[in-house]
């Protein structure tokens, strides 16, 4: 089976970041920088890498800024423009290019498999991806175009994992799965737990923060009803799917995950990316590594 490859991507972006307050009570923590890039703007250009210019941002009250970001800065870039800094000026100007920028309310944080449904209107009945706002990969170890091109050959739904180690499985939703032909990293689901303890773990396949979903997923999360937490749950729209014979299947993704989910994930990527940087990253590392060696005398 093959179908139309996704072109179309959405983010919850809604929630109220509690972990991160006092700084989102007025900023979006998707805004929070990662030394001069935003989050949002990482988990952007992840989709348009990946062929996807069209983006809905699943947004709630006090999120409005992070549609501004994407919106042209003509009195920023003249500024630039005039002082010749022309690195500057081609990174404010290339924000605004990366995609075509829609959003959608959710007026209740009422789980995020709600904040998925409100993109119906926008999706239609086509296949379309879903990225979390507080995750992303590595550039030069891209994820979704595999997730896409495996989507459009079997119509179905397309997750991505990572291994973790065995004691950390109560911290995600893990997979049950059976071999697949399909290639390498490739792998069947069979079943989804959230959060197992390791000696109830199926695997050791955590589910990280992309999916690939066909469009008669909207049908599904309508009819879903309110499970964990008291939220209309992803998980469970996906399951139902699972067990009415829609084909489920994940890739095991090699590359590293940034999680700025977290106070302490958030403050890794900080240092991870500002260490590769071309223009800080030696001078940064070398007072770092000062900086570290001293704490510990």
């Amino acid at each position: 089976m093959t179908t139309k490859r996704a072109v179309k991507a959405v983010i919850p972006a809604a929630g109220l970041a509690t972990r991160f307050l006092p700084a989102t009570k007025a900023v979006p923590k998707e805004l929070l920088p990662v030394v001069d890039r935003p989050v949002l703007e990482y988990i952007v250009e992840e989709a348009a890498a990946a062929g996807i210019t069209d983006v809905l941002l699943v947004t709630g009250r006090g999120k409005t800024a992070m549609v501004d970001h994407f919106d042209r800065r003509p009195d920023v870039e003249a500024r630039l423009e005039k002082k010749g800094d022309h690195a500057r000026l081609a990174a404010v100007r290339r924000s605004s290019e990366l995609a075509d920028i829609y959003t959608v309310r959710q007026g209740e944080a009422l789980g995020l498999g709600h904040a998925v449904g409100t993109a119906a209107s926008h999706v239609g009945d086509n296949a379309f991806a879903v990225l979390l706002g507080d995750e992303f990969v590595e550039e030069d170890k891209p994820l979704l175009p595999a997730m896409l091109d495996l989507q459009a050959r079997t119509g179905g739904i397309v997750l991505a994992f990572m291994e973790v180690a065995p004691q950390e499985t109560s911290r995600y939703g893990i997979a049950s799965i059976r071999e697949s032909d399909l290639g390498e990293d490739i792998v069947e689901v069979t079943g989804l737990v959230e959060k197992p303890s390791p000696e109830e773990a199926p695997s050791n396949l955590a589910v990280l923060g992309r999916y690939v979903l066909p469009g008669k997923i909207f049908d599904v999360i309508a009819d879903t009803k309110p499970g964990n937490g008291g939220e209309i749950q992803l998980t469970d729209a996906m399951a139902t799917m699972l067990a009415d014979g829609v084909p489920v299947h994940g890739i095991v993704y090699r590359g590293h995950r940034y999680d700025t989910g977290m106070p302490l994930g958030y403050l890794q990527a900080v240092v991870q990316l500002a260490v590769q940087r071309d223009d800080l990253g030696e001078e940064f590392l070398s007072w770092l590594t000062e900086f570290v060696g001293g704490r510990k005398g």
